[in-house]
């Protein structure tokens, strides 16, 4: 397929490591793009991961790996549409920070739903199949849970409210933990506070959350995000010799931030935090962390992605990044490169191309809220979208196929086959990161003439940014999104040689999380809406290609 597209051929394909001076490396982040929250665990010889995915279906996908460099998605935790309902959410909403762990042969996966049920436990013993509905945990009262299991026993520990419900400040939690029944799978008894408000009450540390324990040396470490996941996210750890506490804070806490790093250097990685530790195969112990890579101090469209790094022990404390300030976009690999079969790209620069020529969607897309209903099929290597009533701008379901933005630097073309009499009716490739914050670069009609426009949401609808008139007769077109940092360029070609540019340097801070808020990165999508009325017109997609391009890789 590549041979069709030679403007995109200057992209090269990563395999996630290089050689530097003869010392193999890798890249970060290992996930490129929005995989927030992530969480690890080790079962035989494989590491399994898991992120966050909020209002997004399928949802926490898990990944496997041989090496924590070379990674496969082989199935997600929710993927029936009847194990969650995420209409009515925003996009930022729904699944946040979920824990994966594995003991005694099962894999469970603890999450919170947030506007919905609460906190939930899951369980497979094969981690891409199956995985059971959700068992609700209605006695947590917080977010975050995560299992630890010590001996023949297991605890939950997990972000809660200060003590008597009575906030000392903005931002003032505790973590608390309970037993927790692996066979019932239900709390047991009473929780106990671990920590108060984080490392110093008196210095008033906010949003202490995502708390893991492990075990080493007989001690109990507990660690957690504290500061919020912005510029000030940091990493913290406390210790005990009883699972109950009481638990010291880490005098040099935190044990990783880049909040003192300087924002404006190049190239930054910033608002690292929510960590979770694994001890590998050869003794030693690596971290994976969510941080971003922002084009402009605090500017990223990205979201938040999944980076991984060395940990040392010094005094029985886990020191994450211990050699150097600045988290490094590459590292020695943790040891051998042991590439898993069927491996994809997720670091470095690549290309993702799908020519839907199987009978499922490609892992990676993914649907705004559960379908309810079979609004898109694939046949005769097209994959074709029902339009429907509903819109991006809703919270709901609407006929939207997307895959993350993951370079700061990159391009995304579709080849689109739509025609319609009605101004309603549209079709196309948009870029979104919200229901009030996104591009749609559509087919519609527009004073009787069949069009490209450029959409952005307004207060009353969308507002059209640019518009072209097109051949009647042109049956396919092809569509184009650019990103150059903080600018997005807008294409369109009816031959897939010659571009039309439609509007340049739109302003793409507009769709960062700065400006847009939430917690999750851009989507390109394939998407259609008949805009309120009901529909019998369809959309074809015949193929999509994605190309990243940064220059911290080249």
């Amino acid at each position: 397929m590549l041979k069709k597209f030679p403007i995109l051929i200057a992209a090269s394909i990563c395999s996630n490591f290089l050689f530097s001076q003869n010392k193999p490396e890798y890249a970060n982040p290992i996930l490129a793009g929005f995989y927030p929250d992530p969480s690890i665990c080790k079962a035989g010889n494989a590491y399994y991961l898991i992120n966050s995915t909020f209002a997004y279906f399928p949802g926490l996908p898990v990944f496997k790996s041989y090496d924590l460099v070379h990674w496969k998605q082989i199935g997600n935790v929710i993927n029936n549409a009847s194990q969650i309902d995420f209409d009515g959410m925003g996009v930022s909403r729904g699944l946040f920070a979920p824990a994966i762990r594995f003991h005694d042969g099962i894999f469970y996966v603890t999450c919170t739903l947030v506007d919905g049920k609460g906190n939930f436990v899951t369980t497979a013993t094969d981690p891409s199949g199956s995985w059971s509905n959700p068992v609700w945990l209605p006695e947590i009262n917080g977010i975050d849970p995560s299992l630890f299991f010590d001996e023949d026993k297991a605890y939950i520990v997990y972000n809660s409210i200060p003590p008597d419900n009575q906030s000392l400040y903005d931002g003032h939690r505790t973590i608390r933990i309970n037993e927790f029944d692996t066979k019932q799978l239900k709390v047991i008894g009473d929780n106990t506070i671990l920590v108060n408000g984080g490392t110093d009450i008196a210095e008033k540390p906010s949003w202490i959350e995502g708390p893991h324990i492990v075990k080493k040396d007989g001690k109990y470490i507990l660690y957690a995000a504290q500061g919020g996941t912005g510029l000030g996210h940091s990493e913290v750890a406390f210790k005990s010799n009883h699972i109950f506490g009481p638990y010291i804070s880490y005098k040099n806490n935190p044990i990783l931030t880049q909040k003192n790093s300087g924002n404006n250097r190049k190239s930054p990685i910033t608002s690292t935090g929510h960590a979770d530790l694994v001890e590998t195969e050869n003794g030693k112990w690596q971290a994976v962390f969510l941080g971003c890579r922002p084009y402009e101090t605090d500017y990223y469209n990205t979201g938040r992605e999944t980076f991984l790094a060395p940990v040392e022990w010094k005094d029985g404390w886990p020191i994450i990044n211990p050699n150097f300030e600045t988290i490094q976009y590459h590292y020695p690999l943790p040891f051998p490169s042991n590439k898993i079969k069927g491996a994809e790209n997720y670091a470095g620069n690549f290309i993702f191309e799908d020519n839907f020529d199987t009978a499922k969607l490609q892992n990676g897309w993914l649907f705004l809220r559960a379908p309810k209903t079979s609004w898109y099929y694939i046949t005769n290597k097209k994959l074709t979208l029902q339009l429907q009533p509903q819109t991006c701008a809703e919270k709901t379901n609407p006929s939207f196929i997307g895959r993350r933005q993951q370079h700061l630097n990159c391009t995304a073309i579709t080849q689109l086959g739509f025609n319609t009499e009605k101004e309603n009716e549209k079709a196309g490739l948009l870029i979104f990161q919200n229901e009030s914050h996104y591009y749609f670069l559509a087919k519609t009609i527009q004073h009787n003439k069949p069009c490209i426009q450029l959409l952005k949401p307004a207060k009353n609808g969308e507002e059209i940014i640019a518009s072209s008139t097109i051949n009647p007769n042109q049956k396919s077109i092809q569509l184009k999104i650019e990103a150059k940092e903080n600018t997005y360029s807008f294409y369109y070609s009816i031959n897939n040689k010659n571009w039309v540019l439609l509007a340049e340097n739109v302003d793409a801070k507009f769709l960062s999380t700065k400006v847009a808020g939430g917690f999750v990165g851009s989507m390109f999508a394939l998407y259609g809406t008949s805009n309120g009325l009901q529909s019998s017109t369809k959309a074809s997609f015949s193929w999509f290609q994605y190309s990243g391009n940064d220059k911290i890789y080249q």
